[in-house]
């Protein structure tokens, strides 16, 4: 009998346990830890207030001197640059010194790439233009920030939003119908591109494009005939889109050529 008790008593014990994890589980929690916050380190570069350098390492040239790139513009370690295919993805990085930073992150868009000194050995650093530095100081504090020169911060991706924007293609100097090369701009969501495949005019196949350098793709054979559509698909979600005859017969190089969709941010 008193084996038979000490028996229902151990029962009775984890049928409360479960309940009680049940019940646990079941409440939300009211502070969830963010897991996308990842440490990381920062410089800045160019003027005080500056935009960040022309160009860069993407390929976007005189794209990142106006909006919506201006002053958001970034240069990566290797480790978030990828070899030029994390080129246009976004982050959001924050500073950490609470006597000085105002704890609200800046957004910016990976045009550049920074190889060697804080960048290289496997590291995670952002290298920002003077302006997105200085902002994520608390009002008045931007300069005595960028005095720090090398500061710690946290970061995380984000969409990309590029409101009133479409899926753009410019045609890369040194194109032919032989040589076909490409940049991607204003890609909403995640900014980054793992492939591209292109159609000629009365085609149903698609040929895959080559990876060139930062941003760039290309194309080698021919002759190439146009109207092209172009389909992309996104390194990091793997995502595809299609933009139908959005490169036209009469295409020129140095051109830009806007599509009618976009990506969701």
């Amino acid at each position: 009998m008193k084996s038979h008790h000490h028996r229902r008593r151990h029962i009775s014990f984890y049928i409360i346990l479960i309940i009680n994890i049940a019940v646990i589980q079941a409440q939300p929690l009211r502070h969830p830890p963010d897991q996308h916050w990842l440490p990381a380190t920062a410089t800045w570069y160019g003027a005080a207030d500056g935009d960040g350098s022309d160009g860069g390492a993407c390929g976007y040239g005189s794209l990142v001197d106006v909006k919506p790139l201006k002053a958001r513009v970034g240069a990566v370690s290797p480790i978030l640059f990828k070899n030029g295919e994390g080129c246009g993805a976004c982050y959001k990085v924050m500073c950490l010194d609470k006597s000085i930073c105002s704890r609200r992150p800046v957004t910016i868009i990976v045009t550049d790439e920074c190889p060697g000194g804080v960048c290289s050995g496997g590291r995670t650093h952002f290298d920002l233009s003077g302006a997105a530095f200085g902002r994520m100081a608390m009002a008045g504090e931007g300069n005595m920030l960028r005095n720090k020169g090398l500061i710690p911060v946290t970061y995380h991706r984000t969409p990309c939003k590029y409101r009133g924007k479409n899926i753009a293609f410019h045609v890369n100097e040194g194109s032919t119908n032989y040589w076909l090369s490409l940049l991607v701009e204003f890609e909403n969501g995640a900014g980054d591109v793992g492939s591209m495949h292109i159609r000629q005019a009365a085609s149903t196949e698609w040929l895959q494009m080559t990876h060139l350098w930062g941003a760039n793709w290309c194309i080698i054979g021919g002759p190439l005939k146009g109207p092209f559509s172009v389909k992309l698909t996104t390194l990091s979600t793997a995502k595809s889109l299609s933009a139908r005859h959005v490169i036209p017969s009469n295409w020129s190089p140095k051109a830009t050529y806007t599509s009618r969709l976009n990506f969701l941010p």
